[in-house]
């Protein structure tokens, strides 16, 4: 699947849905984090207009949701 071309808040919102909550802010990045059993899974996301597709793609990974899941 091809990654659209988001802004930081746009997929902060995707997230949301999914269970993600906003922890914390330093400067432009934002902290993401869900508990899933004992275990809990922490995203940076920077707060720009347009992030660039390798960032995207390593958030993406690293909340172990597939790219279909976030953008459909």
């Amino acid at each position: 699947m091809k990654l659209p071309q988001i802004s930081g808040k746009e997929l902060i919102k995707k997230l949301r849905k999914f269970g993600f909550v906003a922890t914390r802010q330093r400067g432009s990045h934002i902290r993401l984090e869900k508990n899933i059993g004992d275990k809990t899974i922490k995203i940076t996301i920077p707060n720009h207009n347009k992030l660039k597709k390798g960032t995207l793609n390593q958030i993406i990974k690293s909340t172990n949701l597939r790219p279909e899941d976030v953008f459909d």
